[in-house]
C-alpha cells in the first residue's frame, strides 16, 4: 500500500533551492524557477510541476508503489533533450527504496520505487516530467498485474479515429469478458488497460495481446493495424500497439504530464467521455488536480483485488 496522506504538500515559490522534510525524510528541490513548459505567454516552471504531482499523489501513489520506476529526464523542460535511466543514480538518498532485477544480458540493474511522497518529489525533482513504472511488482518482475494496449495513430489518423478504435478494441476485449479501462496517453492516443490475476508471464501476457491485435485489425481494416514495421504501415490507421506488453517495456504512467504543448496529462477517462469525443488538451498540469478531487481515481478498478479477469482462461 502507498504510504500517502490526503493533506497536500505546498512548495514554496521561490527562486532558490529548497529542502522539504516529507514522511520524516529529508528530499532536496533544487532549480524552481526553471521554465519546463513556455507556449502562447505561458510558462510553466519546474516548481509546477512538483506542486502538480504533490497534489495528484493521492491518487497516483498506488499505481506506482512497489514497482521499479524508469526514469525519463528533461533536465532542460518540455522542449530539451531527454534520456532514460534505469538504475538509480548515486549519491541518492539512504532511505530510498530500490528495485533489483535481473537482466539477460547479465546487468543487475536498482532501479527507484516510489512507494511515498518523498521518493515521488524526489524522482520528479531529476527531471522526470512523465513517469514510467513496471507493469509487474517488484516481488515477482516477471508476473504482471495487466495487460494493455497503446493506440498510437499513424500519420494521417486523427484523435477522433483514435477514439473509435478504443471502442473498436473494447468491443473485442468484452466480448472475452474483460473489462477494459481507458486512458489518454496524454501525448497523441489512448491506452486501454485490463487488470489480471497474476500468474501468466509477461511473455504470455505480450502472446495473447499480439494475437488479438492481429485477429482483430483485418476486422476493421480502414481503422486498425497491427504492423510492426513502420515503414509497412497504411496510412491513417490506428496502430494497435501490443509489443508494448513485452518485458521491460514501460507506458507513460496514468497522471503523468507529457512534454507537448500546455502540458497535457495522461488521463483516466469514462467510456461515455469517449463516445461523446474529448481532446487531448482538454485534460492538463492546471485542470487534472480538480478533476480528481471532484471524481476521484476512475482507474481503482486497476489496483482492485475483486473483478480482476484470470488471463488462463484465453491463453
Amino acid at each position: 500500500m502507498a504510504k500517502s496522506s490526503r493533506r497536500a504538500v505546498i512548495i514554496p515559490a521561490t527562486r532558490g533551492d529548497i529542502e522539504l522534510v516529507l514522511n520524516g525524510h529529508p528530499v532536496r528541490l533544487t532549480n524552481l524557477a526553471k521554465p519546463f513548459w513556455s507556449s502562447g505567454g505561458t510558462v510553466i516552471t519546474k516548481r509546477d510541476l512538483l506542486q502538480y504531482y504533490a497534489d495528484v499523489a493521492p491518487w497516483l501513489l498506488p499505481h506506482l508503489c512497489q514497482r521499479a520506476m524508469v526514469m525519463k529526464r528533461y533536465p532542460n523542460g518540455a522542449t530539451g533533450k531527454c534520456f532514460f535511466m534505469k538504475r538509480v543514480p548515486d549519491p541518492h538518498p539512504a532511505w530510498l527504496e530500490t528495485c533489483t532485477i535481473d537482466h539477460k544480458s547479465g546487468n543487475v540493474i536498482d532501479f527507484p520505487v516510489v512507494n511515498d511522497i518523498a521518493s515521488l518529489l524526489w524522482v520528479v525533482n531529476l527531471g522526470c516530467i512523465d513517469l514510467n513504472q513496471w507493469y509487474a511488482r517488484c516481488d515477482d518482475v516477471d508476473r504482471p498485474d495487466y495487460l494493455h494496449f497503446d493506440l498510437d495513430p499513424v500519420p494521417g489518423a486523427r484523435f477522433p479515429k483514435v477514439l473509435a478504435a478504443a471502442l473498436a478494441v473494447r468491443e473485442a476485449l468484452e466480448a472475452l469478458g474483460m473489462d477494459p479501462l481507458v486512458k489518454t496517453t496524454g501525448s497523441r492516443g489512448v491506452h486501454l488497460y485490463v487488470p489480471i490475476v497474476r500468474g501468466p508471464s509477461q511473455k504470455q501476457v505480450w502472446t495473447f495481446a499480439k494475437a488479438l491485435a492481429q485477429a482483430l485489425a483485418p476486422k476493421h481494416p480502414k481503422l486498425l493495424t497491427a504492423i510492426y514495421r513502420i515503414a509497412d504501415r497504411p496510412a491513417g490507421r490506428v496502430l494497435v500497439d501490443y509489443n508494448q506488453n513485452a518485458w521491460g517495456r514501460t507506458l507513460a504512467s496514468v497522471y503523468s504530464p507529457r512534454p507537448r504543448p500546455r502540458a497535457p496529462v495522461s488521463t483516466p477517462l469514462t467510456w461515455q467521455e469517449v463516445e461523446r469525443g474529448v481532446k487531448i488538451d482538454d485534460f492538463r498540469l492546471d485542470n487534472v488536480p480538480a478533476r480528481l478531487r471532484d471524481i476521484g481515481d476512475l482507474w481503482a478498478p486497476l489496483l482492485a483485488a475483486r473483478g480482476r479477469f484470470k488471463l488462463e482462461r484465453v491463453l
